[in-house]
Order: structure tokens, then sequence, then C-alpha cells
């Protein structure tokens, strides 16, 4: 007869090997999922041999129970320095900001993150509405003190920022129409290395769901087979070394949002539009 220490024992072991069973399938199913969305579900659609994305807000994707556990922090060193003193914005608005953007003039953003500087040139002709709410922001101080909560880091290769409330589910308070959707750089459903976009709630089939951009932007550092879902406006001019470095720290998820956070420490200590 078996002992009731030796039981306990086993029922232990059984249990444990439960959780970590949950634990495994948890990071591969979010690592699967391979959309930009500023929600926090991200579902995988194959079409043949390429990843598609799409999105939907219904919550993250890990279920907790008694059993579950929260996943042991990452032990990769984190590559960049303590953000700058500040908090991030609680700020709102109840419509998008008048157009005041000039589509012929250039425009240049530049983040200054805990991981060095990134800079990006803007396309105001093919995408005024959102140069015109990115510019402003900026100059709201919108995304200062905000952290990049979001990097994929497989079949799509992404970094996402602009949401102050670091979750997913923040927004300015309105949302941006799609734009430059036929841009030739997407050609064959890929957004190349050095896009900059905006994140939205599309959920790939609903067209009330379209024209949902709000803060939310990624920066594609290596070529991702997306859809052309995403507003496509601008090009990253300097700092993709920097980005190269968030990324091979890796990430890890984030039962809390469902989102894949970057293991190094992103906030954009400050972001600036300057017009020329």
């Amino acid at each position: 007869m078996v002992s009731k220490d030796r039981r306990r024992r086993e029922l232990a072991r059984q249990k444990y090997a439960r959780q970590q069973q949950r634990r495994d399938e948890s990071v591969r199913r979010t690592k699967r999922r391979n959309v930009i969305v500023a929600g926090v579900v991200a579902v995988a659609l194959a079409a043949g041999a390429t990843a598609y994305a799409s999105v939907t807000l219904i919550g993250g994707d890990r279920k907790g129970t008694t059993d579950d556990a929260a996943p042991a922090p990452s032990a990769t060193a984190d590559p960049c320095a303590r953000p700058a003193p500040g908090s991030p914005s609680k700020k709102t608005w109840p419509k998008e900001p008048a157009m005041t953007v000039d589509a012929a003039a250039s425009y240049t953003a530049e983040l200054a993150t805990t991981c060095g500087r990134i800079t990006f040139a803007m396309d105001a002709a093919k995408a005024p509405h959102t140069v015109n709410s990115f510019a402003f922001l900026a100059g709201q101080g919108y995304f200062d003190h905000s952290r990049c909560h979001r990097l994929v880091d497989q079949r799509i290769y992404v970094l996402q920022c602009g949401d102050p409330k670091g979750t997913g589910e923040g927004t300015p308070g309105y949302t941006l129409p799609d734009e430059n959707l036929k841009d030739p750089r997407l050609k064959g459903d890929v957004y190349p290395a050095g896009t900059v976009a905006m994140a939205n709630r599309y959920d790939g089939t609903d067209p009330k769901t379209r024209n949902s951009g709000g803060s939310q932007f990624f920066l594609v550092y290596q070529d991702s087979p997306l859809p052309p879902n995403y507003t496509p406006f601008g090009r990253i001019t300097g700092g993709m070394d920097v980005l190269k470095k968030i990324a091979a720290a890796g990430s890890r998820p984030d039962p809390a949002t469902g989102n894949t956070a970057p293991n190094a420490t992103v906030v954009i200590d400050k972001a600036v539009v300057q017009k020329s």
C-alpha cells in the first residue's frame, strides 16, 4: 500500500507537471500570435505558408486558475538605462486634433529612449491624419515616460509603443482613419524593415473595426509578413541598432495583458517632432 506521504508527493509532482505544461502552452500560444494591434489579443491566421494577423479586444489569452503561478522573471540582462524621472501621460481628447500638418513639408520624429535614440521620417503627404496626430501628441508630451509594451520576435519582428498605460489598451480618446494602405513598399504583404506604422483594432473581418488607429505605433526591425491593414506613416532613419539590441534581449509573456513584453526596459523619455 502506498504511504500517505508518498501519495502526497506524487500528487504534488503531478500538480507541478500540470502547471509547467500550462505555462509552456501559454508561451507557445503567445509567441504564435503575430498581430500588431492596440488591443491585447492577437490571433495568428495561416494563409498558405504565410502567417497573417488579425485582432480583437477581448482580453488576454491566458486564463488564470488556482494552480497557475506567475512566470519567473527573465534572466536576460537588461541592456537599457533607467528611465528619466516622470510619469506617463493621462491626457485624452474627445476628437481628432485639427489638421495643422503641412502635406508639402518634411517631418522627423525623434524618440529619446532608455535604450538609445530612434529617429524616423514621416510622410505627411500620404498619411496626413496620422502624421498630424503623431505630431500633436508628441507636442503634448503624450508619449513621454511611456514604455514600449510589446515586442514580437517570431514570424513578425516589431516593437510596439505609444500607450502611456503600457497595457495595449490605452488610446488618446479619438480614432484615426486608415491611410496609405496601398503603399508600394508593402508589396507582397510584407512590412519591410524600417517601417513605422499605426496599430489599430481591425479584427480582420468586420469593416466597422476599420479606421481605429489611435496613439499606438510599431517599429519594424526585420521584414515582417503582415496584410496591409496598418497605416505606414514613417521610415526609420536612425536607431535600427537600438531596435536590434532590444530584440536581442528577447521577450516574455505578460499574463496580465496577453502581450509579449520586451525583457529590455524600453521607455520613451522624450518624443519630439520637427518640421523642415
